[in-house]
């Protein structure tokens, strides 16, 4: 078993340096100058100071340098940050400041956002350009280009870090409306490599989809697992989300043989009907993560490609990409019929259990735990939080072993299967991101001329997947919705924001005199259906 991420890539060019290893819009890049490039940044991070374990922040968007960047970083020792380069600065700058980078690794399209955190942050780390030459803004001018790494030897540098060391961070939604970020290791993430690739068959044939951001969990396997298996990595332009018929082409003429999204995107392009019946006659699989896929999208997409096989994934970013899967046998007979998240993969376990932290009989509905080789080791320099959420095993309490708390309500039907049943908390899934909404009260809190806001998550059939709707009670007159919006925006990014509002003269309330939250809801639905 390969041990670190970065041997992936090492072990294909050792065997076939020529080979694909990406694919964009300018052309194709093999593994031999993958590796080449990816040990060169090495030699200069370590060069301007970087230690095993400091953290090395992206300003990038998706694409090939991006791609590097991430291994170059882990030839270096170092921890990786993807960063949401949409973001708006306050998030942003909370991100970096938890991070604590030595380096922030930027593209030009992150000129801007970089002026706005330079005049924010107390310490500026050192910036690196992945342009051929300097980037700079009015705040700041990087410290080094791409023409200086590419001056540096080529040969690797081979620090040995071990398989239980942090590989990168992924900062998700805060309830309190700080962003967490979740320690994602090399074994973490090489377990489940190892079993997906060997369980759905991947090879060196494999034309794999590069959809998600970078800052997206999802986005792991497809790096990863194409690297394992020495396949071709076509990275989706983002542009492409917003185009389902372009979409649809691109799966179509890069003859992809594995798609792996979120289901919203799969439901944008059944509306659309931008899939034809036996389109994509290459595809092998269709796999899909973050949330739950409509019944009638399925049906939608397994009528019109018969030849493909359906995977729903399942698993919280805390426990690495995915924790279990159910392929889907056959086309469900009516459009109501649930989608089971299945079994555990290779290496986890699904554990539905009562308050008392023992399983639930079969039908009975629980609270969804995980455990096994994905899991987490914890929130970054957070223990509360980490104390909270990851608690002993009750099967072995002696043992020092773990289960993750994922705030998902399940059962277990009697084959044995596990069915998800939603959220036993406020964080909803919603375009596939995470998302807590009580980050957005938390915002919404903080703007002037509210009296009281709840966020809930409405289901919808739409593309979203799951509404953000907010209901609010204005403190003085005139508080419009466009200005709500307008003042979100500026602290969080698009995906967050509310797509429902409702006014009301009070929220309605509880016997406890709380927020009625599953009134709300039924609101909501009323007003959309009336």
């Amino acid at each position: 078993m390969t041990a670190l991420l970065q041997h992936y890539v090492t072990r294909q060019a050792e065997r076939r340096a020529g080979a694909p290893a990406l694919v964009t819009e300018d052309g194709m890049i093999s593994y031999g100058d993958l590796e080449a490039a990816s040990n060169q940044l090495a030699r200069l991070l370590t060069q301007e100071g970087c230690q095993p374990g400091d953290r090395v922040c992206l300003f990038q968007p998706k694409s090939p340098a991006a791609i590097v960047s991430m291994l170059g970083v882990l030839k270096a020792g170092c921890v990786y940050v993807p960063i949401d380069i949409t973001g708006p600065a306050p998030r942003v700058e909370m991100i970096v400041r938890a991070a604590d980078p030595r380096v922030l690794l930027a593209a030009a399209p992150a000129a801007g956002l970089l002026d706005a955190l330079a005049g924010r942050l107390d310490r500026i780390p050192v910036i690196g350009s992945v342009e051929e030459t300097p980037i700079e803004g009015e705040r700041f001018r990087s410290t080094f280009a791409w023409l200086d790494v590419k001056a540096l030897s080529a040969e690797s540098i081979r620090p040995v870090p071990s398989a239980t060391a942090a590989a990168h961070l992924l900062f998700t939604s805060g309830s309190t409306g700080t962003p967490k970020g979740v320690v994602i290791t090399h074994a973490n993430v090489v377990a489940f490599v190892e079993w997906a690739t060997g369980h759905f068959g991947m090879s060196a044939d494999d034309r794999v989809s590069g959809h998600p951001p970078l800052h997206f969990d999802l986005s792991t396997f497809d790096i990863y697992g194409s690297f394992a298996a020495g396949a071709q990595l076509h990275m989706v332009p983002a542009a492409l989300s917003l185009a389902p018929h372009r979409l649809a082409d691109f799966i179509r003429t890069r003859a992809l043989t594995q798609w792996f999204s979120v289901p919203s995107i799969l439901s944008y392009l059944a509306k659309f009907e931008a899939v034809e019946q036996d389109d994509f006659p290459v595809l092998r699989r269709l796999l899909w993560c973050g949330e739950v896929l409509p019944t009638p999208v399925l049906i939608h997409w397994m009528q019109r490609l018969p030849h493909v096989e359906f995977t729903n994934l399942y698993g919280p970013t805390e426990a690495t990409i995915a924790s279990s899967y159910y392929t889907v046998p056959e086309c469900p007979a009516a459009a109501n019929d649930p989608i089971p998240i299945g079994s555990a993969c290779g290496g986890e376990e699904l554990l539905v259990l009562d308050e008392e932290l023992r399983p639930v009989p079969p039908d009975e509905i629980g609270d969804l735990y995980i455990a096994g080789a994905g899991l987490s080791p914890g929130y970054w320099r957070d223990e509360d939080k980490t104390r909270g959420a990851f608690i002993p095993d009750p099967r072995r309490l002696d043992s020092g072993e773990r289960i993750y708390r994922t705030g998902d309500l399940a059962q277990v039907s009697p084959d044995g299967l596990v069915q998800f049943l939603g959220r036993a908390d406020s964080q909803i899934k919603s375009r596939g991101y995470r998302i807590e909404l009580g980050e957005i009260e938390a915002a919404l809190n903080a703007i002037q001329g509210l009296r009281e806001c709840a966020v809930v998550g409405v289901p919808t059939e739409g593309f979203e997947g799951v509404a953000i709707a907010c209901a609010f009670a204005a403190a003085t007159a005139g508080v419009a919705v466009s200005d709500l919006r307008s003042a979100l925006g500026q602290v969080l990014p698009g995906y967050m924001l509310p797509s429902r509002w409702l006014a009301l003269d009070a929220l309605p309330k509880n016997a406890n005199g709380k927020i009625d939250r599953p009134r709300l809801r039924e609101m909501f639905q009323t007003h959309v259906n009336a």
